[in-house]
């Protein structure tokens, strides 16, 4: 069994950040608003390059909000990073192409959680506005690298990691989850004993939650196979990334299941579902 990094962003950021480069709470000169704080986000650099870093606090709570604990992505935290993301894209926007800051997100999050009160305060527009952050601030240069350290779980991991250029997981002797919801949720929605369900699991990569499945679906571009590796392969698929941009071949370069945001079209196998186009 690997070392688990389930609830130690801070530390996941001070292994692969240079030692002593990260500054916590600001995007150069701009301080972020004091509220979220799981959400912990900041600068530094990477072999020498700077970056960008947003990553959770599964260590904290919330105290204006008791469902967010333990990773949760709640409406503060959310908006407090889509505001990190459009800074930088200000900050950066007459940049060269090749100079926009990389983003990196460092993934532990087990969900949303939402309660009634940040419900009816807007916490869906909060992570929405998250994710589009991220989706636009791929159309303007910046390569975006998602590293996933502990779990990626259901509508968390929807506006913390799925917009990323590339996904990258520790292999699952680390304790790795990745999955839309636990088979408890899945048995109750199709009617399917968790028996079963639990046994298809372990064959069927759409039922399990590993990451080594998800790499089989094709959402992950890589496996990371010791904690000492994660910053040589983050710095490896910026430098990927940047080089896909300036050939003018981004799109090409994200894992495949999951096309560009700019003008993504789904359309329901169900026929009683409704077609919906949604464009970023």
């Amino acid at each position: 069994m690997g070392m688990t990094m389930l609830g130690k962003g801070r530390k996941a950021i001070s292994m692969i950040l240079d030692e002593g480069s990260f500054v916590e709470g600001k995007i150069d000169e701009y301080t972020l608003p004091d509220i979220g704080p799981g959400a912990v986000i900041g600068t530094g650099s990477l072999k020498g390059r700077k970056i960008a870093v947003i990553a959770n606090d599964a260590m904290v709570r919330n105290p204006r909000f008791p469902v967010v604990y333990s990773g949760v992505i709640g409406m503060e935290e959310a908006y407090k990073m889509a505001t990190t993301v459009y800074k930088m894209i200000e900050l950066d926007k007459d940049k060269p192409q090749g100079e926009k800051r990389p983003l990196v997100l460092i993934v532990d999050t087990p969900g949303n959680g939402p309660g009634k009160v940040e419900e009816l305060f807007g916490m869906n527009k909060a992570t929405g506005a998250y994710q589009l952050s991220l989706a636009e601030a791929r159309q303007h240069g910046h390569p975006i690298v998602a590293m996933i350290i502990g779990r990626a779980i259901s509508g968390a991991f929807l506006c913390h990691g799925l917009q990323a250029d590339h996904i990258l997981s520790l292999s699952e002797e680390f304790q790795t989850m990745i999955h839309v919801m636990p088979l408890a949720g899945i048995a109750r929605i199709t009617k399917r004993d968790i028996e079963s369900l639990t046994e298809l699991s372990k064959t069927n990569p759409v039922f399990a939650s590993g990451a080594g499945f998800f790499y089989k679906l094709g959402g992950l571009e890589e496996l990371v196979n010791s904690v000492d590796d994660m910053k040589d392969t983050i710095d490896r698929h910026i430098t990927e990334i940047y080089k896909c941009n300036a050939e003018g071949n981004s799109e090409k370069c994200r894992p495949s299941p999951f096309p560009s945001p700019s003008v993504l079209k789904y359309t329901p196998l169900l026929p009683w579902q409704t077609h919906h186009t949604y464009d970023v």
